[in-house]
């Protein structure tokens, strides 16, 4: 999995290079990409299918793992229907498959000023993806390889977790990560949180396995995949500061550490001590500088990329676009905030982990996991998930806890492990009572997302066309465009070029434009659109040639004889 993620970046990269020398041709990218996939597989086939026997040694003869795997299934089901509708998610509209798109028209990666498109500066491994998916289609391939990263994560979940617990158990922490409706749901989407979620995790496994073998292979692919993260979101750099703790802690709490601190308690220390003693700091800091600066460098060239264009390579972060204010903290506002997260959130999370929570709280106080590193790590590792959580900007609702949940999930799969071990009648009686409550939870979800999918089941199974299914269900009065009756396509020429107004997702825009955000001087334009809008005042004297009412849309030409063709700014 380690040799597959670390593809995944340098293919990402690979097409970002081509983007920067201006090849980013639909051809060359399906050449490439089949070329690519070719060599991926001849090098990790052994491990491919490895992977697939062992899945097939798994017995399905217990009840409840049946049961189980018949809920993931389904579920999968569900979320690979949705995966196959047309888009309509707001911010995959407004530029996770936007901006690929662009790429592709202009054949080259390249920075839009304004304020519509500049998250255009950030670091898009996951848009990079789906710029060699719209080379094989649509939105709809994009979608698709967000499904597949949702797969992805519940596979490293389960061999993740088999490590230390029991097959079922580790399964049972696949179904409560999949059964987040803010999981299902960015399944069918072409967003970026599960491509995220997938580095983050992966980055948790090396360093899970770093901090039991302390072999620095391992933490060195650490930080590979939380910078793969970065270069995915941004905002993943708050998970950089938890792996750093963790760094500290496990140096801290190391047994030469402890003879360091031994020595430098001691008044009478000798001085051929005293290298002990360095040798134990250096290596805390050799470990934190490595880590850190592999990380951060994944990203450097779309950091470079973004200071060279507007000045900030965090861009944009800390302007009047995106500022960056702190939470206030406070213990009232944090537990607060919690609960809300895990019972109000826009985008549901599993109330799940609230109800283990008591169970994990005590479990850690008296002991009973304290001393097994892996339920220890990943106990520590969610507290500063929360902590980072809570002092990101959480513009994201729900989405932005998603590439924490794998850890959370496999924690509470732990605890149902620990108490399973109790052979008390009250710790049975608790085991099949959260149990219960694990399998509820994964119904309710399903029938959720079921019934939110069910709208999808006519245009994917071609009784309902792609033109009437957008036309009912896209927002137009919150920024969406379609052109539903065809006017554009008949009436607008491949030389002409329209000026928009008031549009904001512009992925089914299938004419040549110009958006006002990034208009300049110069810039040519014979038509003017305007949706949900005024037409500005200078333009008054243009004529009104079309309007629909449906998607608010106006669209006027120059006044006659005032200009025949193309008009400056």
């Amino acid at each position: 999995m380690f040799l597959f993620a670390l593809l995944l970046g340098i293919y990402s990269y690979s097409i970002f290079f081509l983007g920067l020398l201006g090849l980013l041709y639909r051809l060359i990218l399906l050449i490439f990409t089949v070329v690519f996939i070719g060599f991926a597989f001849f090098i990790t086939r052994k491990s491919f299918f490895e992977s697939l026997r062992k899945l097939k040694e798994i017995r399905l003869q217990n009840t409840l793992l049946l049961l189980c795997v018949g809920l993931f299934l389904l579920q999968l089901l569900v979320n690979f229907i949705g995966a196959l509708g047309p888009g309509l998610a707001f911010d995959e509209l407004w530029y996770h498959v936007t901006l690929p798109k662009l790429w592709l028209l202009h054949h080259q990666i390249f920075f839009i000023p304004g304020g519509l498109l500049y998250y255009s500066a950030m670091p898009k491994l996951a848009e990079l993806l789906y710029a060699a998916g719209l080379s094989f289609g649509n939105e709809i391939v994009p979608q698709l390889i967000h499904f597949i990263f949702g797969l992805l994560i519940c596979l490293v979940i389960y061999k993740m977790a088999q490590r230390f617990l029991t097959p079922f158990s580790a399964f049972l922490a696949v179904v409560i990560f999949y059964s987040n409706i803010v999981v299902d749901w960015e399944s069918t989407i072409a967003y970026i949180d599960l491509v995220r979620t997938f580095f983050e995790v992966m980055a948790l496994w090396g360093f899970l396995l770093w901090w039991e073998q302390g072999r620095w292979k391992w933490l060195l692919l650490s930080s590979l995949m939380i910078g793969f993260s970065i270069m995915t979101k941004l905002l993943a750099i708050g998970s950089l500061v938890i792996f750093t703790i963790l760094i500290i802690i496990k140096y801290l709490s190391s047994r030469a550490s402890k003879e360091s601190r031994e020595i430098f308690l001691n008044k009478t220390t000798k001085w051929y001590e005293i290298p002990r003693l360095r040798s134990a700091s250096l290596g805390m800091t050799k470990a934190l500088f490595v880590y850190n600066s592999i990380a951060l460098a994944i990203s450097l060239p779309w950091f470079i990329f973004s200071y060279i264009h507007t000045g900030n390579p965090l861009y944009p972060f800390f302007t009047p676009l995106y500022p960056v204010n702190p939470s206030h903290f406070s213990i009232i506002g944090f537990f607060g905030d919690i609960w809300n997260l895990f019972i109000h959130a826009d985008d549901p999370v599993s109330p799940v982990y609230l109800i283990f929570l008591p169970l994990i709280i005590m479990f850690f106080w008296k002991g009973n996991i304290g001393k097994k590193s892996e339920i220890k790590l990943l106990g520590i590792y969610s507290i500063l998930a929360l902590i980072v959580w809570y002092f990101t900007p959480r513009t994201g609702g729900g989405r932005f806890i998603v590439p924490y949940l794998p850890a959370f999930s496999i924690l509470c799969a732990a605890i149902y492990s620990e108490i399973l071990k109790n052979t008390r009648i009250k710790s049975l009686l608790l085991s099949r009572l959260l149990l219960c409550v694990v399998i509820f939870i994964a119904i309710i979800s399903l029938a959720y997302r079921g019934a939110a999918t069910i709208k999808y089941l006519p245009v994917v199974f071609g009784k309902e066309s792609q033109d009437e299914f957008l036309t009912k269900h896209l927002n137009f009065s919150f920024g969406d465009f379609y052109d539903t009756d065809n006017y554009f396509k008949t009436h607008i020429k491949s030389s002409d070029v329209v000026l928009l107004y008031g549009f904001h997702n512009l992925y089914y825009v299938d004419f040549p434009f110009i958006d006002n955000s990034w208009l300049k001087k110069g810039d040519k334009f014979d038509y003017i659109a305007v949706q949900n809008a005024k037409l500005p005042a200078r333009f008054k004297n243009w004529q009104l040639v079309y309007k629909n009412d449906r998607t608010l849309i106006q669209l006027y030409k120059p006044p006659a004889g005032a200009c025949s063709h193309l008009c400056d700014y």
